[in-house]
C-alpha cells in the first residue's frame, strides 16, 4: 500500500499529468462550490487537487485503493463500476476520468453513464493512451482494451452525447523513445511475466522526466494544443440546457 502511495505522489508521470490537468481546469468556467467526481480515482491523489473546486466524490473498482482514498480527506469515495454509477442524474459540475476508459470493454457505455450524472453544462476531462499502432506488451500488462486516435475518442464522446470542446496530445517529448521500446516489444516480447515499470528511481531523474510535462502544461494553459504525444486529453461538455454548441474542436 505504501508503494501505491509513493508512486501516486512522487512518480514523474503522475506528477506531470496532474500539472496537465491543473492547467486545463484553470481555464474552465466552473460554479463556486462545484460538485466534482473523479471516476476511477485509484488511491485518491487527484481528489486532493480537485478539492479546491468544491465537494469531491470518487469511485474506484478496488476496495483497498478506495480505502486509501477515503483516508486522504473528507471525500465521498465509493466502490463500484463506472458503467453503473451510484449517484442520481445531474449530480456533478465537473468530472475527471484519467486513463480509465481504455480499461473498459465499452467506452461509450461508460461515457454515457458519466453524462447521466452530469449537470447541463458540466465538464468532463478524459485522458487515454494514444496510437493503436503502439499496442504492445505494455498494454496487455495494463489490461487495456484499446489505444486511441483522436477521431475514435471524439466519436465515442459524440456517441455518448458529449460535446467536444477540444482534444490535444500530451507527453510529446517521450513519444519517440517510448515508441521505439513498444515496437521492439511487439517484435520480441519480454521474457517472463512483464510488469509496467513504476519505479520512481533517483530523484534527479524523476524530476528531469517531469520537466517536459510541466512545460507542456504551460503551453496548454495558453489555449494551445500539441499535435503528437503518448497520451490524449479530451475536454468534453454536457450540452447546456440552452442547446448552444461550441465551434469546431481542436
Amino acid at each position: 500500500m505504501q508503494t501505491m502511495l509513493d508512486v501516486d505522489e512522487h512518480h514523474w508521470w503522475y506528477r506531470g499529468r496532474r500539472a496537465i490537468i491543473a492547467a486545463e481546469l484553470a481555464n474552465l468556467a466552473l460554479p463556486r462550490a462545484a460538485r466534482v467526481l473523479d471516476a476511477g480515482c485509484g488511491s485518491g491523489r487527484t481528489l486532493l487537487d480537485l478539492g479546491r473546486y468544491g465537494q469531491v466524490s470518487g469511485i474506484e473498482l478496488h476496495e483497498a485503493a478506495a480505502e486509501v482514498a477515503r483516508g486522504r480527506g473528507p471525500f465521498d469515495v465509493r466502490v463500484g463500476q463506472i458503467e453503473e454509477l451510484p449517484w442520481a442524474d445531474h449530480s456533478f459540475d465537473l468530472l475527471t476520468c484519467l486513463d480509465v476508459i481504455e480499461h473498459l470493454p465499452d467506452d461509450v457505455v461508460a461515457l454515457r453513464e458519466l453524462r447521466r450524472v452530469s449537470r447541463p453544462g458540466a465538464w468532463l476531462i478524459v485522458t487515454v493512451p494514444a496510437y493503436p499502432s503502439l499496442w504492445s506488451t505494455h498494454d496487455i500488462a495494463n489490461h487495456h482494451f484499446r489505444r486511441y486516435r483522436r477521431g475514435a475518442l471524439r466519436s465515442a464522446a459524440l456517441a455518448a452525447g458529449w460535446q467536444t470542446e477540444r482534444i490535444t496530445s500530451f507527453n510529446s517529448l517521450l513519444l519517440a523513445p517510448a515508441a521505439t521500446v513498444r515496437l521492439a516489444q511487439r517484435r520480441r516480447p519480454p521474457a517472463g511475466d512483464y510488469r509496467p515499470d513504476l519505479d520512481i528511481g533517483p530523484s534527479w531523474l524523476n524530476d528531469l522526466l517531469e520537466l517536459p510535462l510541466r512545460a507542456e502544461a504551460r503551453w496548454l494553459a495558453r489555449g494551445h494544443t500539441l499535435p503528437a504525444g503518448l497520451s490524449l486529453m479530451a475536454v468534453l461538455r454536457n450540452p447546456p440546457a440552452n442547446g448552444r454548441v461550441a465551434g469546431p474542436a481542436a
